[in-house]
């Protein structure tokens, strides 16, 4: 793995954890780590095993995909969004959809 992709990596975590609102050493002990442990992750000291990546995917509640989908600031959030969404009428989703629109046009 290259210094580009590592740093990407490592700030992407670094990102998602600031946005759960969890400490890098409350991170790390609860996943049974060393204090250090996510903090040597986004000083690109070190690197988690396959396994260790899942488990910190598990941990902030997210998809491996959505990891890595820079795009999604706030997955969380966004699948929270999108489960409540299904549970609207045809009527509700078109006025959803119709806020969504104007809040995206340029002002």
């Amino acid at each position: 793995m290259d210094l580009d992709r590592e740093k990407a990596f490592a700030e992407r975590l670094a990102q998602l954890r600031m946005r759960a609102g969890i400490s890098a050493r409350d991170m790390s002990l609860s996943m049974g780590q060393s204090q250090g442990y996510i903090n040597k992750i986004e000083n690109l000291q070190n690197l988690p095993s396959m396994c260790g990546f899942f488990y910190i995917c598990d941990y902030l509640k997210i998809t491996p995909m959505e990891f890595f989908d820079e795009t999604l600031t706030d997955p969380r959030r966004i699948r929270g969004i999108e489960e409540k969404l299904k549970k609207l009428s045809e009527k509700q989703l078109a006025a959803v959809e119709q806020l969504i629109d104007a809040m995206l046009e340029p002002m």
